[in-house]
């Protein structure tokens, strides 16, 4: 099992969403804590860290996974229009 970290600016980003969508962002983050891989995550390219993407309808979820102390750290989650600028 992993453990989930926020990034503080990713769980104020988490809080301005509507009820039913933090429901299903919250279900999605709870499965990379057993999964940190699930099918359909992207490595995203043009990082330094190794970040990781996962889709949850329009939003995206974007990590950091540290296996050495089984770590998922949450970096932003957004809207897929805004997440990447």
């Amino acid at each position: 099992m992993y453990k989930i970290t926020f990034k503080d600016s990713a769980s104020k980003e988490l809080q301005r969403l509507s009820k039913s969508v933090i429901k299903k962002i919250v279900f999605s983050i709870n499965e990379l804590s057993e999964n940190p891989r699930p099918n359909g995550v992207k490595k995203l390219k043009d990082s330094n860290e190794n970040l990781y993407r996962i889709r949850v309808g329009d939003y995206r979820i974007i990590y950091v996974i540290d296996d050495g102390i089984k770590i998922v750290n949450i970096r932003r989650i957004g809207h897929r229009k805004d997440i990447y600028r």
